[in-house]
């Protein structure tokens, strides 16, 4: 890779990577999907599945001020992801994710460990570790403990290139 091309790839990967921590942080796109949940504090779980592009459940419903336990499971055959957000928040997702397959971390079924932590400079890497989200190989489980806040725009998606595209994304419905 010739130095601009690295170059134009940090940049881009450092503006992503801030637009994506503003949308889970507070005053960012997804600061109205809530925050981190407390085990503790979990009302309910809810095991959501991963097929190539669809998701089931395909919507969820919750309270305002809930806490969930999503056990996630990738019964497809790609590396699939389950992130909370508001569309814009997974909108600025997709460009962190596009630059997680031109960098080889995510290859198809596998996901390249080595390159996920490779420094992108200024404390950025590709590890893929957001509370709000998690990134799975086929055949892999793993948790998301969530709190919703208030009632708001909110969506369950997979921001794999073409993923959500595709329609790889479920509504978050409040009672």
């Amino acid at each position: 890779m010739n130095v601009s091309k690295l170059l134009v790839a940090g940049v881009a990967f450092s503006m992503s990577a801030g637009a994506f921590a503003a949308g889970v942080h507070g005053g960012g796109h997804g600061a109205s999907s809530g925050e981190p949940g407390k085990a503790s504090e979990v009302a309910r779980t809810i095991t959501v599945e991963m097929y190539d592009n669809y998701y089931e459940p395909e919507e969820i419903t919750v309270k305002p001020g809930e806490t969930v336990r999503f056990v996630v499971e990738n019964k497809g055959n790609l590396v699939h992801e389950f992130n909370v957000g508001t569309p814009d928040m997974h909108k600025a997702h997709q460009e962190e994710m596009m630059m997680m397959v031109e960098h080889g971390v995510i290859q198809g079924g596998k996901l390249n460990q080595d390159m996920m932590n490779m420094d992108m400079g200024n404390g950025h890497s590709m590890k893929h570790d957001d509370p709000n989200s998690v990134l799975l190989e086929p055949g892999q489980s793993k948790e998301v403990v969530w709190k919703f806040s208030d009632k708001g725009n909110i969506e369950f998606a997979c921001n794999v290139p073409g993923h959500y595209q595709s329609g790889m994304y479920g509504d978050v419905n409040f009672e």
